[in-house]
Formats: structure tokens, sequence, C-alpha cells
């Protein structure tokens, strides 16, 4: 097993890409264990948490990158209403769940709260599956760059 203590950098771009999938709870963490897609088994002793599109680990073959995997989110789109984003957010936020704002939509993760909260105040949600990024809003937009491994399998 390879022990991590740090993100990688630099990396070698032109090397193939092997990634390690985490759910978001796991990233959150400084301590925990993890497979990359070919097998290899990682440790991980961190100061601080990961994010996806990391590396991590890079040999002559290839370089180890975070990606985080898809969860159940809902989604509640604010093209009719972008107006209701702060009021919606405000009683997600009320009942302390995690929220991420973006440009037309709101996510929050496939909570029963969640789900009774919407419905009792008869707001449209859509029920999927994506990488789930809570806090976005307060960071701002985030780089496309950022967001392309973590959706890949």
């Amino acid at each position: 097993m390879t022990i991590i203590s740090r993100p990688l950098a630099p990396t070698h771009h032109s090397l193939p890409e092997i990634f390690l999938q985490v759910p978001r709870l796991t990233l959150a963490k400084r301590r925990w264990r993890g497979l990359a897609d070919d097998g290899r088994e990682f440790g991980f002793e961190l100061d601080a948490p990961l994010s996806p599109g990391i590396a991590i680990f890079q040999n002559d073959l290839a370089r180890y990158t975070i990606a985080q995997i898809p969860e159940p989110v809902l989604t509640v789109s604010l093209d009719l209403a972008p107006s209701a984003a702060a009021g919606i957010g405000w009683a997600i936020g009320n009942l302390h769940l995690e929220l991420s704002a973006e440009p037309t939509q709101l996510v929050a993760a496939d909570e029963p709260a969640v789900r009774q909260l919407l419905e009792r105040l008869k707001i449209p949600f859509l029920a999927t599956n994506a990488v789930f990024r809570p806090g976005r809003f307060a960071r701002g937009p985030q780089p496309s760059s950022e967001l392309g491994p973590s959706h890949r399998h």
C-alpha cells in the first residue's frame, strides 16, 4: 500500500490517468484508505482533505487522480424564479444541511428532510445522481478543469 500525505505537484499530464473514485464524505476526512481503478491500494494520512481532480501519485506508467463519486441529489431549477433561491437556500440551511448554489439551480443531497421541505413548500425538484460539491456559492464559479475528472467513471 502506498501512503499519501499530500497532493502531488507537479505532474506529467502526458501520462495516462488512473482514477481513485471516492465518496464525498470520505474526501472530507484526513485518514482513510482507497483503491484505484487499476487495483492499487492507497492509504491517506493528510494534513487537509483532498479535492476532486487532484493528482496523488505518479509512476513511469500513469498518474493517479482523485475522482468524486456521483451521489443522489435533488436539484431545484431557478429558471422560473431566480429570486426564490435565497428563500429556498435559507430553508435548507435552516435544516443544517449542505447546499450548492449554481447559476441555474440549487443542489442538495437527497435527504428525506429536504424532500419533505420541498414538497411542503410545493417547490418542484428533480432527483438525480451527480457529483455534489456543497458550499460552492461561497467561493463563486469553479473552473471547468476542476470539474472534469470528477465526472468520469
